[in-house]
């Protein structure tokens, strides 16, 4: 299996980085691409770079909306999955979110980022309404997808529910900015979480030069060994292609070890 993250930058026209979204997306399944996956809020410019915004609901939208419509009838017309992240909003809440299109354009379901931050350019607590959603897993004709969207991924409650619901890979929606973190945790984080829970993991990030934030790229991919096999250049807009076995999550040392020697009766009362 294919599988196709689209690390792109933002401009100021929405309309015109979706078009370059559909554009990407077309490239990759026509490349043989089975599942693909876009940045965190790929399509417009990262918001909560800012403080205080007056009035954010006017940059979301609901979902579905034209944009999934559009690239639900590519996912359709190659028989792919694709996974986005939108600002939407629903009601009077607002939400950093991804819906999960399967191969016959329908909307599988919507992850909504549950963890929210606020620290200096990342104004999250402004902008997103914590999410509702849980850690669903998504069924797909190429295997049992989860989301962590950006910060969630830091959670290793998180990581674990997905793994727990049968999760084989996990796509990573990011926005990461250069120098955010020590130099290797950046990757080590995503690493060890695919290690202790055996999937794949895809994180693909933002890149590009923003007001008061550049995004890194280095989108990359884990095995469930915890090894990148594949990893985008820093700076770079590209389509990172990698090649996966399901088999190996099988093979995994945390399905054959780590979560069959799991203690949940005990868990509750630890993290209570």
């Amino acid at each position: 299996m294919k599988i196709a993250l689209v690390q792109q930058s933002c401009f100021k026209d929405k309309s015109l980085n979706v078009q370059r979204g559909l554009k990407a997306a077309r490239e990759a399944a026509e490349s043989g691409a089975n599942i693909i996956c876009f940045a965190e809020l790929a399509f417009e410019p990262f918001y909560p770079q800012y403080q205080d915004p007056k009035d954010p609901a006017k940059h979301a939208e609901p979902i579905p909306s034209p944009i999934t419509e559009a690239f639900s009838e590519i996912a359709k017309e190659f028989g792919v999955v694709i996974i986005l992240n939108l600002y939407e909003k629903d009601g009077d809440s607002l939400y950093d979110s991804s819906p999960v299109i399967n191969t016959d354009g329908e909307i599988l379901g919507t992850t909504r980022m549950i963890h929210i931050t606020e620290y200096a350019c990342f104004h999250e607590q402004a902008y997103y309404t914590p999410g509702n959603t849980g850690a669903p897993v998504y069924e797909t004709p190429f295997g049992k997808i989860g989301v962590a969207i950006c910060y969630d991924r830091h959670y290793p409650e998180y990581m674990r529910a997905l793994a727990v619901a049968g999760a084989e890979i996990v796509f990573i929606p990011q926005a990461g900015s250069v120098g955010e973190w020590p130099e290797g945790l950046y990757e080590a984080e995503v690493r060890t979480a695919s290690f202790q829970n055996g999937y794949f993991t895809a994180l693909c990030n933002r890149v590009g030069e923003e007001p008061k934030l550049t995004f890194a790229g280095e989108s990359f991919f884990c095995d469930p060994a915890g090894e990148v096999i594949a990893k985008a250049g820093e700076g770079t807009e590209e389509i990172l292609y990698c090649d996966v076995d399901l088999d190996e999550v099988q093979q995994s040392h945390a399905k054959k070890l780590f979560l069959r020697d799991r203690r949940p009766e005990l868990y509750a009362d630890w993290l209570d």
